[in-house]
């Protein structure tokens, strides 16, 4: 009986102290959940008051930037000393001194900055505005009537606990314009209300039985914190996507623009140094033409984790847009450190790629500049290490390089000469030059290929191997290939037949929205000239990407008549597999293996083989680069059907050609070294 009197008592016992303790939670919980919802619309009191003074009150900035009380200004604040549960209010610059506060509106003439001298303190600045400033932490803090007033270490005198609300709170926040923190504004909000009543909403619920208190306390406590942790969770998700860019991870441009910002701010208050990394992916386009979107995001995701492992706490990786991404190198404190970290990138981003169960190699280039060495501004640094990385691309690709001043000049040089490129066709500065192709017995004139040509106003002849890649890069490039094509088929239309022109395509003019089978046949029609008289000449590197697309645009065109060549055969890749997969009517075996035909067995013997080849499936061999009689003459054993060269015909404008005195042409021919012009879009010509 006692074993059992004492098992219940110890079971009383327990169920009391649970008892105890579970009443003791829900109050705790209650108090807990009553602070945090009296903070949260403290918070949100602050915020709108801050955005209402800041769109509502003129010249507010300049009160902030240059500590000037305008009379307007004055005027507006002392209209808004009281708003809703707002019952007081201190402004403070972007470093923590105090400005005005809502006291200080009731002199006839306040006086900016004297808070702190009033209160015969140092003045000293606000850790509070600091932290918001810098790190963007709104501070709230919740006080009861019987606080003791020097808590509050900025209040001013009038403001002490008779004056004070029985529950309120203060709240630093941020006062913004656009991006901009003007300055922080200091809000005591007045929530006795809202606590009195929290306070009367428990207490009716304390009036019932303790255990469905407990019961219905815990819910609601629960429930409570189930919504503020779901909209700190949405607020976070929402921020999160404000702020990065969806598809790798990585800062968005605004977001890394923002953090320029800070780091340049930071450094102009003695904080470290900093430097901005641009990176480029290269072959980027032709891993999306060729793989599809799918891999060239799932590319984009890889690189973007490649650059945050590289990167140490305190530095930043940033998407720009496209393939281009951006690191801020925190704590940098001499040209080596970013030599150093840029090497890592090239050296990571060149490592394969993975894309199901394929290997794709890309690369990057990478351009630097320092703050305080190579720009002052964050604009002006962004933009220098994007002029760098053009410098590393152009320079090669898979390689970093560091701002200079030449680059701005280069910079300036291309966008004025691109400019210029874009007027020629209407000035009628371009034109189309022609040089003789001849049969094997350099005697019998087949036609001509066309060359384009552009004879500046101020800088004279301009090479084409300049402004073709510049037309290419600057999107001009599907405009002055129609325009070459349409000009050299009226050319070869007043030629006597069989004679054919050749016009050079670039892959830029092979993208499904440029439709060039169209444009070749409205050039055609335009001239009157039948199709097989049209000869349109590619370069190997127009079939490592987009293959099937690459296929049907030829298809179409050799099934208009059109026909169609291979140009600089053996200099790129050379897979046997495009001579049967592609229609080709001829390939041009490049001038390499012309130049050293005389001089080296081996390359006769490839030359030979490469006749034999094209021959046995039906093509026909031109031969470009031919410069000496000894090169023809081996040639022509070799069994190539036309030759082309500067022994043979110089290129020169269609009023010049003649076709009956073929021997005067022949004598035109000089030293190659006189002329070193590119073909139209890409070879050079011969």
């Amino acid at each position: 009986m006692k074993s059992l009197l004492s098992s219940r008592v110890l079971r009383v016992l327990i169920w009391s102290v649970a008892f105890v303790a579970a009443i003791g939670s829900a109050a705790m919980l209650m108090r807990r959940t009553a602070e945090r919802l009296l903070a949260d619309e403290a918070e949100h009191a602050a915020l709108q008051y801050a955005g209402f003074i800041a769109g509502a009150v003129p010249r507010l900035n300049l009160l902030f930037d240059q500590g000037s009380l305008e009379p307007e200004t004055l005027t507006e604040l002392r209209r808004l000393r009281r708003m809703g549960d707002v019952f007081r209010f201190q402004l403070f610059d972007r470093d923590g001194r105090a400005l005005l506060s809502s006291e200080d509106l009731a002199a006839p003439e306040p006086r900016v900055g004297q808070d702190g001298q009033a209160l015969g303190k140092e003045h000293h600045p606000n850790k509070h505005v600091s932290d918001i400033v810098l790190g963007g932490r709104n501070f709230i803090e919740l006080h009861g009537a019987d606080d003791d007033d020097d808590d509050d270490d900025d209040e001013a005198p009038g403001a002490g606990a008779a004056a004070r609300p029985p529950v309120y709170s203060e709240a630093y926040v941020p006062v913004m314009a656009g991006d901009r923190v003007l300055g922080v504004v200091e809000v005591y909000v007045d929530q006795a209300g809202h606590a009195a009543r929290i306070r009367a909403a428990f207490a009716k619920v304390s009036a019932i039985v303790v255990a469905l208190l407990l019961a219905i306390g815990g819910a609601m406590g629960a429930q409570a914190w189930q919504r503020l942790a779901e909209r700190r969770r949405v607020q976070q998700r929402m921020r999160y996507l404000a702020e990065h860019d969806p598809l790798s991870g990585a800062l968005n441009r605004a977001s890394f623009h923002q953090a320029l910002e800070q780091a340049g701010w930071r450094h102009g208050k003695g904080g470290a140094g900093f430097a901005v990394l641009c990176i480029d992916l290269d072959h980027f386009k032709e891993i999306n033409d060729a793989r599809g979107h799918a891999a060239g995001d799932e590319v984009l995701r890889q690189a973007a984790a490649r650059l945050a492992a590289l990167v140490r706490h305190g530095d930043l990786v940033a998407r720009l847009g496209g393939d281009e991404f951006a690191v801020l190198q925190s704590a940098v404190n001499s040209p080596e450190d970013v030599g150093r970290l840029a090497q890592r990138v090239v050296d990571a981003i060149a490592l394969p790629f993975e894309l199901s169960g394929h290997t794709v190699l890309c690369g990057a280039s990478v351009g630097a500049a320092r703050f305080g060495v190579d720009a002052h501004a964050v604009d002006e640094l962004l933009h220098k290490a994007d002029v760098a990385m053009y410098r590393a691309k152009t320079g090669g690709r898979s390689r970093f390089s560091f701002y200079d001043a030449a680059l701005d000049r280069e910079l300036a040089e291309r966008r004025s000469l691109a400019q210029d490129l874009r007027s020629a066709l209407a000035d009628g500065h371009l034109a189309m030059h022609y040089q003789p192709l001849w049969a094997n017995d350099g005697t019998t004139l087949l036609g001509y290929e066309a060359l384009m040509r552009w004879r500046h106003p101020q800088r004279g002849m301009v090479p084409p191997a300049e402004f073709i890649p510049l037309a290419e890069q600057t999107g001009q490039i599907e405009a002055l290939g129609a325009w070459a094509l349409q000009r050299a088929c009226l050319e070869a239309a007043s030629w006597p037949a069989p004679l054919h022109v050749a016009v050079n395509l670039s892959p830029a003019q092979f993208r499904p929205t440029h439709d060039l089978v169209r444009v070749v046949e409205q050039a055609l029609e335009v001239a009157g000239l039948s199709a097989h008289r049209l000869e349109l000449e590619i370069t190997e590197s127009l079939l490592m990407s987009g293959t099937d697309e690459v296929l049907r645009t030829l298809g179409g065109l050799s099934a208009m008549g059109v026909r169609i060549a291979m140009d600089d055969f053996g200099t790129g890749y050379s897979s046997l597999a495009y001579l049967w997969r592609f229609p080709f009517d001829k390939i041009k075996i490049d001038r390499a293996f012309t130049s050293s035909l005389v001089h080296d067995a081996k390359v006769a013997l490839i030359v030979r083989s490469i006749v034999s080849l094209a021959h046995a499936m039906g093509m026909r061999v031109n031969a470009e680069g031919v410069e000496t009689e000894p090169q023809m003459a081996m040639l022509q054993s070799l069994g190539c059907d036309e030759l082309q060269g500067y022994l043979l015909g110089r290129p020169g404008p269609a009023e010049a050609l003649d076709h009956r005195k073929l021997e005067a042409v022949n004598t035109a021919a000089k030293s190659p070294a006189a002329n070193g012009s590119a073909t139209l879009l890409s070879g050079a010509e011969q």
